[in-house]
């Protein structure tokens, strides 16, 4: 028993010791008791001619567990070391950046929602290990850029950057610890390399997968060496971080559902730097839900490269969920996943949690819209009617060379189903005008598709080729940038025409509008969204507060307000406030 114990006091003080230590010193011993011993007990073995009796002898008499642990610290029960070999809990953190007090970081955001998420997620695990946050660049210690690679203009601009900081760093002075800089996002996971190695102008490069990794790499940093983490993962999402919003006066938040996508549509680089699909476990949003609702919150944003294809398999009792079939007429590159959660029972549970709090999602693909969404849809008076629906073009042929799984004539039955589904729904959508091979009959079946679905927002970029993808390896860029930028133009147009159309028939109606702030044009005005996620504009005066006491109040943001529409433009509509608020009385109304 006593050997036992012994061997189990042994095995603590070896997990206890630093790894380098225990092995160093553990040979050192052995060696010096095999030079001791090993000459004595053959001379004995001799003696005793052999045998089992024999060798039971001399173990019994040969050196104990304790002969190995002499000279070392007699083991304690909370496994305590000395001071002189005791590991830091926080080994990477070097005894300069602990005494030196906490860091001030400051964040960039580029590009799109799931990079606001992201700076929000990156935030809340560099607050926990103890940094400051900055809104004042000259303050900062360390700067990190959340950048975007979606199109060559967006790195152009991160480029740009990344050259004012790296002049502003080398004029920093020497009274004041090192600027570190950083960056964090699609673009770290591209262009490492680059980053480091060829322009070295960044300390730090942190991918999608890896800022909980943050911490470390700056204090890596911190050392004068660079940092890098850009591997990709097969489960992260974050669920257990709860982002810190960047605003905390704000009336609306993202909520990140799923991370990465499995569409390999042949333009996209998303799956290069984002990975492969992997939605969020359901508790873990409903929670964040909850804490936003309980902040004030008004407005939540469900956020994914692909929101609808969501599938949360977290739960034992999610696996045997039917797959949610694909809408007529589309097709996907992958098998359809059995099992989880989706996405119609995940926007039932969140519409549930605050009725007063209105919920959008973005962003999807068309080809993932069960009739249980639009259902949703119709009785939940805070799920909003607006719905981004991709088109990235009108043609047919282009549209298989993106490898998007549909047809022109599939879309548009989508879109008219959708129309009939949801009475007054605002559809948005997004274009890309001279991918590969795009001639100008492909350019005016996208121009027709844009007259048929009269949006009330768009996105339209010029085609910018990205490395790593199907387009890059098999495609040649073969319309020239000037004919790019001329049907962007003529895009532009059509889409504007359409949206001044479909924004017109408003005027005369009472939209419910929730109020952001004051206006940017006009601090005598307020500005806000309607259900469809139009911008409205309207006097900052006092209104009815709804009571029914007949009081008068001026609107706050974070209050629903029913609009009348008086004017309307292609992306803002102006209009007299009648009254406040709220969901469920205006729902009631109509």
């Amino acid at each position: 028993m006593q050997s036992f114990q012994c061997i189990l006091g042994c095995t603590r003080l070896l997990h206890c010791r630093p790894v380098g230590w225990t092995l160093q010193w553990a040979l050192r011993t052995w060696v010096s008791v095999c030079s001791v011993d090993s000459g004595t007990q053959a001379k004995e073995a001799k003696q005793t001619g052999g045998g089992l009796e024999a060798f039971r002898a001399r173990l019994a008499t040969g050196p104990a567990m304790q002969h190995f642990l002499r000279g070392a610290t007699p083991v304690q029960e909370s496994c305590c070391l000395p001071d002189d070999t005791k590991e830091d809990t926080d080994h990477y953190l070097g005894a300069s950046t602990l005494a030196e007090g906490p860091r001030k970081v400051y964040l960039e955001t580029y590009g799109c929602q799931m990079n606001v998420n992201d700076t929000e997620i990156a935030w809340a695990i560099l607050q926990k290990s103890g940094y400051l946050r900055t809104s004042r660049l000259e303050e900062a210690d360390v700067i990190l850029l959340v950048t975007c690679s979606i199109r060559e203009k967006a790195e152009r601009t991160i480029w740009n950057r990344l050259r004012h900081l790296t002049a502003m760093k080398s004029k920093r002075p020497s009274s004041q610890a090192p600027l570190r800089i950083g960056i964090l996002g699609c673009m770290a996971e591209r262009l490492k390399e680059k980053l480091l190695d060829q322009e070295k102008m960044v300390d730090v490069v942190a991918g999608p997968d890896a800022y909980r990794d943050l911490p470390r790499l700056l204090a890596v940093a911190e050392t004068g060496q660079q940092a890098a983490n850009v591997l990709l993962s097969l489960d992260e999402t974050y669920a257990d971080v709860l982002p810190v919003q960047t605003s905390s006066n704000s009336t609306s938040a993202f909520v990140s559902i799923m991370r990465g996508c499995d569409n390999m549509c042949s333009y996209c680089i998303v799956p290069f730097t984002r990975g492969r699909e992997r939605s969020r476990p359901v508790a873990s949003i409903l929670q964040e839900v909850r804490l936003l609702s309980d902040q004030g919150v008004k407005e939540v944003t469900l956020l994914g490269q692909n929101v609808n294809s969501y599938r949360d398999t977290s739960e034992v009792q999610f696996l045997s969920a039917a797959p949610t079939p694909l809408s007529r007429g589309f097709s996907t590159i992958y098998k359809p996943k059995p099992g989880g959660l989706r996405f119609a029972a995940l926007l039932d549970q969140v519409s549930l949690v605050d009725p007063e709090m209105r919920i959008r999602f973005t962003s999807p693909h068309p080809k993932d819209f069960p009739d249980e969404v639009f259902q949703l849809m119709r009785e939940r008076p805070n799920l909003c009617k607006q719905i981004h629906l991709p088109a990235q073009s009108g043609s047919t042929r282009v549209l298989e060379a993106m490898r998007r799984g549909y047809t022109r004539e599939a879309y548009l039955e989508l879109a008219h189903h959708i129309r009939a589904s949801l009475p007054g729904v605002s559809i948005s959508s997004d274009f890309i005008a001279g991918f590969c091979g795009e001639t100008e009959a492909d350019h005016q079946q996208t121009i027709s598709l844009l007259r048929q679905v009269p949006y009330t927002m768009a996105f339209i970029f010029a085609y910018s080729m990205r490395q790593k993808t199907r387009a890059f390896h098999r495609l040649q860029d073969d319309v020239p940038l000037e004919v790019k930028l001329r049907r962007v133009k003529e895009l532009m147009a059509v889409f504007r025409e359409g949206a001044a159309k479909a924004n017109a028939a408003a005027v005369g109606h009472a939209q419910v509008v929730l109020v952001e702030g004051p206006s940017r044009r006009s601090p005598s005005d307020l500005c806000g969204r309607n259900d469809g996620n139009i911008k409205v504009i309207f006097p900052d005066v006092e209104m009815d507060d709804g009571s029914g006491l007949g009081s008068a109040v001026k609107a706050k943001p974070g209050d629903y307000v029913l609009v009348k529409i008086s004017s309307a433009s292609s992306q803002t509509l102006k209009g007299i406030p009648l009254r406040r608020t709220t969901l469920r009385e205006s729902a009631a109304s109509c």
